[in-house]
């Protein structure tokens, strides 16, 4: 099984953090490595009382540029991969989901 993580990080922390997925196992595709997919968009969020934002301030809605990144990871690395996407990106809370793919070969 395999599943596909999409995470949201601004343009400057891009590459760390795909080097930090990758190093802890995503990415791999056959006899490819490092395959992943970003696109531009915009993010929002209001920090909230307690939060420590590394862009904006507490108590107002922020908009930021932000890529969109996925990449696949198989079901045995997926908590490492996880981790790593954690430890390497500059949120103090990171946006990310983790879906599942359809294995059609079933």
């Amino acid at each position: 099984m395999n599943y596909k993580l999409v995470w949201f990080v601004p343009r400057e922390a891009l590459e760390s953090t795909r080097t930090a997925v990758f190093a802890a196992g995503a990415g791999g595709i056959g006899d490819y490595e490092r395959c992943s997919f970003y696109t531009a968009g915009t993010g929002t969020f209001l920090a909230g009382v307690g939060s420590d934002p590394s862009v904006g301030r507490i108590g107002r809605e922020e908009r930021v540029s932000e890529l969109r990144v996925e990449t696949v990871v198989p079901a045995e690395r997926a908590q490492a991969v996880v981790a790593a996407l954690i430890a390497a990106h500059p949120y103090d809370q990171v946006s990310f989901d983790l879906y599942v793919l359809a294995d059609l070969d079933e």
